[in-house]
């Protein structure tokens, strides 16, 4: 199970931006904000974006889990309206199962950020 993740972003506005319009449709909202540090979450904070140090080189991945397919999508095309780049379109993905459907995309560092959900 995790605790938290986080990521070393160069500008928390920008990021907080992409990431509310990606966690919104899930259902996230900010829990925890101040001048260096942004949390997200659905009861708790368990993703954090920070400037706290340099942003990396966007190497990495993480998958949020979605609340069926309208929300997967949703939340592709929010965070692809906020500045991130698509990385794989909404759809099947039948390499990781019969019922997997998501969506990738790269936040503003780089990092590489995918929506899922398992539709059986």
């Amino acid at each position: 199970m995790i605790h938290h993740a986080s990521v070393d972003v160069s500008d928390l506005e920008r990021s907080g931006r992409f990431y509310d319009a990606l966690f919104g449709p899930l259902g996230w909202r900010r829990q925890v904000e101040t001048d260096e540090v942004i949390g997200w979450g659905i009861v708790k904070p368990v993703f954090f974006a920070s400037t706290r140090r340099p942003a990396g080189t966007g190497g990495g991945h993480v998958c949020f889990a979605g609340h069926g397919i309208p929300a997967v999508k949703a939340a592709w095309e929010g965070g692809v309206a906020a500045g991130g780049t698509d990385d794989g379109a909404p759809g099947s993905r039948p390499q990781y199962g019969p019922a997997y459907y998501s969506a990738y995309l790269r936040d503003p560092d780089g990092y590489r950020v995918e929506v899922a959900v398992s539709t059986d």
